[in-house]
C-alpha cells in the first residue's frame, strides 16, 4: 500500500536520505531501525507530508503524495511525548482529531468508546490525563491516534521516555493492538528490541541508506553486513582472509585457520562467530581454549567474555551453562556451519 522510491533529501549540502527504497503492505507493522542520524526521522516527517524531499517519491496505493498537504494524507503520528492536552480528559483526548471531521456527537462517543476498549481504557473517559501512570498516558495517545482511523499510523519512538520494564511490557500491548485493528504502521526506533518484538518487518538505515530489508529472525540469523551485525549486538567481528588449499577453501583468522562457508567473496573479509552458536566444552568441531574475563547472569542466558591472545569473544550461553572462575581457563567449541558468517571487508 505505501511504496517509498528513490528518496534523497540534503540538508545543508548533507545528505541524510540517498536513495531509500521499500514497500509497506497493508496491514504491516514495518520498523525503522538504525542509529542517531541514520535517516529515520527524516523519512517519517516526508512520508508524514512534513516535508519534501529531494528526489523520489512516496506513493499510496500507487498515487504519487507530493502535492497531497499532510492534512489530507490521511496519516496519523504518534509521538516519543506522546503530546497530550492537560486541559481535556481522556474523552477529550481521544475526541479531538473526530470532532474537526464530520461525525456527529453520537458517532464521536461511539468511537471513543470502541477505541477505548481496544486499548484496555474503558471507564476512563473522565479521567484527567494528568492522574494517569505514563502507560495509560501511552495508550491514550495511541487511541487518539487510531480514533480517526488513519490509513497509515506513524510511531517516532513512542516508547522512548518510559523505563525498561514498562516499555517491554508495553511493547507487547501496543504490538497486539495494532496487530487487533490490522493498522498499517511505521514504527521508529534506535532499539533492536522494540524492532524484534513489534516488526514484521525491519528496514535497518545506515548513514541515509537502507542497510537491509528482513523479517525480525532473518536480520537477527542473517545480517548482510557488518555494520549490521555489529548494529544488532554481534560483536564477534574479526578480520580475516579467504585462501584456497587444494579443492578447499579457508579462512585465516586471528583464531587460526577455519573452514569457509559457501561465499562468491575472495581475499580479505570480515568474519562473524555468533555468540550464540558457541559451547562450553569440546563437544563440537572446533576447540578452542581462553581466558574468561568476565561473566554477567542476565536472567534468561549467561554472557560470557574468553580472551584468546588479544581477541576477546563474547558468549551467550545458556542460564545454567557451567563456568570455571573468572580468570581461569575455559574450554569452548563450535560448529563452523551454524557459527560463521562472513562479510565484505569494511572500508
Amino acid at each position: 500500500m505505501l511504496e517509498i522510491r528513490k528518496l534523497r533529501k540534503a540538508f545543508d549540502g548533507k545528505l541524510a536520505l540517498d536513495g531509500v527504497s521499500f514497500k509497506v503492505r497493508t496491514g504491516e507493522i514495518v520498523a525503522l531501525l538504525g542509529p542517531s542520524g541514520s535517516g529515520k526521522s527524516t523519512l517519517l516527517s516526508i512520508v508524514a507530508g512534513l516535508d519534501r524531499a529531494d528526489r523520489g517519491a512516496v506513493l499510496w496505493d500507487g498515487k504519487n503524495m507530493a502535492n497531497t498537504p499532510a492534512h489530507r494524507r490521511g496519516f496519523g503520528l504518534m509521538f516519543q511525548d506522546y503530546a497530550l492536552f492537560p486541559h481535556r480528559n481522556v474523552f477529550g483526548n481521544v475526541a479531538f482529531g473526530l470532532q474537526l471531521g464530520s461525525q456527529s456527537a453520537a458517532q464521536v462517543r461511539q468511537t471513543v468508546s470502541q477505541v477505548l476498549q481496544l486499548v484496555g481504557l474503558v471507564g476512563f473517559e473522565d479521567r484527567d490525563v494528568s492522574s494517569l501512570s505514563g502507560g495509560e498516558q501511552q495508550r491514550v495517545a495511541l487511541a487518539r491516534a487510531l480514533a480517526p482511523q488513519p490509513r497509515l499510523l506513524m510511531l517516532d519512538e513512542p516508547l522512548g521516555s518510559l523505563d525498561r520494564a514498562l516499555r517491554t511490557r508495553l511493547l507487547e500491548e501496543l504490538a497486539a493492538i495494532l496487530r487487533k485493528a490490522r493498522q498499517t504502521s511505521l514504527y521508529v526506533t534506535h532499539d533492536q528490541e522494540e524492532a524484534y518484538a513489534i516488526a514484521d518487518r525491519v528496514v535497518l538505515l545506515r548513514a541515509g541508506r537502507v542497510e537491509q530489508v528482513a523479517t525480525p529472525e532473518e536480520l537477527y540469523r542473517r545480517p548482510v553486513t557488518a555494520f549490521a551485525a555489529r548494529f544488532l549486538g554481534l560483536h564477534n567481528l574479526l578480520p580475516a582472509r579467504i585462501v584456497k588449499v587444494g579443492r578447499r577453501t579457508w579462512l585465516e583468522t586471528p583464531l587460526g585457520k577455519l573452514p569457509a562457508p559457501k561465499t562468491k567473496l575472495k581475499g580479505d573479509v570480515v568474519v562473524l562467530l555468533r555468540p550464540d552458536a558457541i559451547r562450553i566444552g569440546r563437544s563440537l568441531p572446533i576447540k578452542l581454549t581462553g581466558k574468561l574475563t568476565s561473566k554477567r547472569f542476565r536472567g534468561r542466558n549467561l554472557q560470557a567474555r574468553v580472551l584468546l591472545g588479544e581477541t576477546q569473544l563474547v558468549l551467550d550461553l545458556p542460564a545454567d551453562a557451567v563456568l570455571p572462575k573468572q580468570g581461569a581457563k575455559v574450554h569452548f567449541s563450535f560448529d563452523p556451519r551454524a557459527a560463521v558468517q562472513v562479510f565484505p571487508r569494511e572500508d
